[in-house]
Parts: C-alpha cells; sequence; structure tokens
C-alpha cells in the first residue's frame, strides 16, 4: 500500500523535531503536526524562556555584589514589561529557527490538530482555518508532550500554571506558588529575585523530592535565605477566592489565608494522551495515562512510536533529543538502538542553582554493598568580598568496592556548568581515583569536585 508519507510527526517540540529534521534527509517522505507554536514546551513555554526569566531574577543580586568590589552602582528600576517584550522577540526567532530547519530538511509541516482514525490515517484540523485534511502515513510517531494540572479545588480557575506565567501583563506584587517540584522553585525564585512578594507552599517538609537528601537539605537552608521569600512547608492549598480588593485569598489547609495578587500552581503535569490520538484505547497507556512503549519506543500499534514526555520516563528536552535520535537509527537506518537513561543530568534553575547526575546516596545505599561519601560545603570566593551570604555545596557518592562515582549532586552559582562537563566522566565510569589524579583549575568552585580527599 502506497502512503502520503513514510513518516508522520504529532508534535513540534523538540522530539519531534528532532525525529522529523534527521529523518528526511535520508530520502524519506516526512510530515509533521504542530496545533501551537513550532518548539514544543521547552522553546516556547518552558526550559529557554525560563532560564532568560532565571538570568533576570539575579540582577538585584548582582549590582549589589559589585559593592564589595569598588563600584557604585545601583538599580534605578525594572521593567518587567521590557523583559517579557525581549523574552518575547527572542523566542519567536527560535521558532522561526525551528521551522527554518525543518524546511531546509525537506520535512512539510502543517499547523493543525492532529487525530487518529487508525493506524495510518492522520486527520489534521487547521487551527487557524478549521478546514480538514487527511493524510496516511506508513510510520506515525507520537511527540505530543504534557501539560500543566491543576488540582480540582474550589476556585482553581483563578489559578495560573507556568503556561501563563510567561505571558503576565505585569509583575505581581504578591503572588503564591503551589508545588515542590522544578517547575515551583524556579519560579518562586525567579518572582522572589524580582522583588515580588512571594509564598512557596508545599505539601512536603521540603521541596524537591526524590533528589539527594543532604542536597534538598542544603537547598533548603539557603532557600530559607530569601529576602522576598517565605516558605510554607508541610501545607497545602484548599481553595482560592476573588477577593473584593481585586487580589485573590488563597486558603491553606492550616487554616489561614494569604492574600496575592496571583497565584500558580506547579503541581504536575499530564501526558497529552486525549482518546482521539490513542485510537480510543488501542495505544495502550499506563496508569499515569502516559504512552505504553517497549525499549525502542514502539507502541501497541507495531507502526506508531512515542518520544519525549508522552511517554512519561524522564520529561527532560535533552532526553527527547536522544530518544528520537534512537528512533530514526532503529526505523529508518536498521540499527536497533534503545536509549540508555541512566546517569542523565539535570538542573534546577533555582536561587541557589542545583545540578546532579546519577545515584542519590539513598539509592547508592540500596543497591551497593559499601557506599563512600564525600561532602564539602564552602563560600566560593566571588562571595568574600561581596558579603554575599550564599553558600556552595559538592558531594560525591562512591561504591567503596569498585571505586566507581555513582552520584554528584552540587548546589551553587554556574552548578549546571560544572556538571555538564563532569557528566561526561560519569558517563563513562570515572572512578575516584580518576577525580583525585585530575590536577584542579585554581582558584574555582568546580576545583572541590577533583581536591575532595576524605570520606565524611
Amino acid at each position: 500500500m502506497a502512503y502520503d508519507y513514510d513518516l508522520f510527526v504529532i508534535g513540534g517540540g523538540s522530539g519531534g523535531v528532532r525525529a522529523a529534521r534527521f529523518t528526511a534527509p535520508l530520502g524519506f517522505k516526512v510530515g509533521l503536526a504542530e496545533e501551537y507554536r513550532m518548539g514544543g514546551t521547552c522553546v516556547i513555554r518552558g526550559c529557554v524562556p525560563k532560564k532568560l526569566l532565571s538570568y533576570a531574577s539575579h540582577g538585584f543580586e548582582d549590582v549589589a555584589d559589585l559593592a564589595g568590589y569598588g563600584f557604585d552602582a545601583r538599580v534605578d528600576g525594572f521593567s518587567w514589561e521590557r523583559l517579557i517584550a525581549a523574552k518575547d522577540k527572542e523566542i519567536n526567532r527560535l521558532e522561526g529557527a525551528y521551522q527554518n530547519t525543518l524546511k531546509g530538511a525537506g520535512v512539510e509541516w502543517f499547523k493543525a490538530r492532529a487525530h487518529l482514525t487508525d493506524a495510518h490515517t492522520i486527520v489534521l484540523r487547521d487551527t487557524e482555518t478549521g478546514d480538514e485534511k487527511t493524510v496516511t502515513a506508513d510510520k506515525i510517531l507520537l511527540a505530543t508532550g504534557g501539560y500543566p494540572t491543576v488540582p480540582a479545588i474550589p476556585g482553581r480557575d483563578l489559578a495560573i500554571t507556568s503556561n501563563e506565567a510567561f505571558h503576565l501583563e505585569t509583575l505581581p506584587e504578591r503572588i503564591v506558588v503551589y508545588g515542590g517540584g522544578y517547575i515551583a522553585v524556579e519560579f518562586a525564585c525567579i518572582f522572589a529575585g524580582l522583588g515580588a512578594e512571594t509564598h512557596l507552599v508545599y505539601r512536603g517538609e521540603q521541596p524537591l523530592r526524590g533528589f539527594d537528601e543532604d542536597l534538598r537539605q542544603f537547598f533548603f537552608e539557603q532557600l530559607d535565605h530569601h529576602e522576598h521569600l517565605t516558605l510554607h512547608m508541610g501545607e497545602t492549598i484548599s481553595g482560592l477566592a476573588q477577593a473584593s480588593s481585586g487580589g485573590i485569598d488563597v486558603a491553606l489547609g492550616s487554616g489561614q489565608t494569604l492574600k496575592v495578587d496571583q497565584a500558580m500552581f506547579a503541581t504536575g503535569r499530564a501526558p497529552n494522551t486525549p482518546a482521539d490520538l490513542c485510537l480510543d484505547g488501542q495505544i495502550a497507556l499506563n496508569d499515569k495515562g502516559a504512552v505504553t512503549i517497549d525499549e525502542f519506543g514502539q507502541t501497541t500499534v507495531p507502526n506508531i512510536y512515542a518520544v519525549g514526555d508522552v511517554t512519561d520516563r524522564v520529561q527532560l528536552t535533552p532526553v527527547a533529543l536522544h530518544e528520537a535520535m534512537a528512533f530514526v537509527k532503529t526505523v529508518f537506518q536498521d540499527t536497533p538502538t534503545s536509549m540508555d537513561h541512566s546517569n542523565i543530568a539535570t538542573a534546577v534553575f533555582s536561587h541557589p542553582e542545583i545540578a546532579t547526575c546519577g545515584l542519590t546516596e539513598e539509592q547508592a545505599r540500596a543497591s551497593y554493598d559499601a557506599v563512600d561519601i564525600y561532602r564539602s560545603s564552602f563560600r566560593p570566593m566571588k562571595n568574600t568580598l561581596s558579603g554575599n551570604p550564599s553558600r556552595s555545596f559538592m558531594k560525591l557518592v562512591v561504591d567503596r568496592d569498585s571505586d566507581r562515582i555513582l552520584g554528584m549532586h552540587i548546589a551553587g552559582r554556574d552548578s549546571a556548568e560544572m556538571m555538564q562537563g563532569f557528566a561526561v566522566a560519569l558517563k563513562m565510569g570515572a572512578k575516584k581515583a580518576d577525580f583525585d589524579a585530575t590536577v584542579g583549575i585554581h582558584p574555582t568552585s568546580a576545583e572541590e569536585l577533583v581536591t575532595m580527599r576524605t570520606p565524611s
């Protein structure tokens, strides 16, 4: 049977675009549908704009630090409107680059919402005109990502999520952020750093559940030093109500009421798997609604594959990119390839910044007979003259029997930049002896990772 396309990709995020642009040059006809904006969550309303706002949120702190170095410097004002306009300009540029990349690779793309009527047939509904078009494909790749969820509580319609936070017309004077994961702590630090009265509400004792416990403790202590940030740990939000003053009354489970101008919920994300995309159950989903796949990304419908957040494995953009390349090699280059999800480095762009790779101490002790821990907490040199009280933290988790480094955990400015290089070493199976034999660059914070000698 002849099809319109050899491959049709549903979703124009990082994973979908990567798969399409590397398949088409191999001589295959490729189509792609994206209903919103090309670039997906990461580029349009995720990692990229968030990092830009994070850079901005350090502005007041950075200028204050200059006094210790002899500068007479002050901030005369801050314009949220100018920041958002600059952010939007950069996002528009990146979206155009994604579109041009697809065009240059020979991919035909549609601004349309797609759904499936059978294993090879896709109906495309143009998001501007509403017109529908039906196409067929030999292989189909689901790369539809995920979306933020809001708990079913009274007044939930008053809450915003990260999607809307990037497009606020003004910086709220008072805001509550609900959640304890990546997105919650990053946005809490962004708003607080820019001077908003910020409340972080989380049901657990400390944010960032699942991270190394020492790292969480250090992060929590540093987070508590923020001038404009108030922590409400072990607390929940039971409802939102429009206040007579025009703001929002936030009812906490303890009975306390917070009066704010905005309420942002970062309480989780769900895979984007509507029934009409999953052939009404033919494509199996797990209990979280994520697409069920085998080690090569194949769904329960043999010609349909899935990559990225829609599979709910590791929700990171670089992971989606690697999964997409594994898909291309497996399906279109006759080289069965599955992605190794171990030792994936990741970062939280909060204040302080966090980066981690490999196993936590808790995970290591559960799997290995003997584990050595190396820890260091110190005031980075930059802060000695500035008077900035922020500290850095570093930790290595080592298998005593093999001497292999199982995990690395860092907190402090530029942690992500440091971790990216060290992640290569961990992926290659570096041993503590290799770190000990490496000459550090002095004076840097990163040298601490190759100079720790005594297990703690």
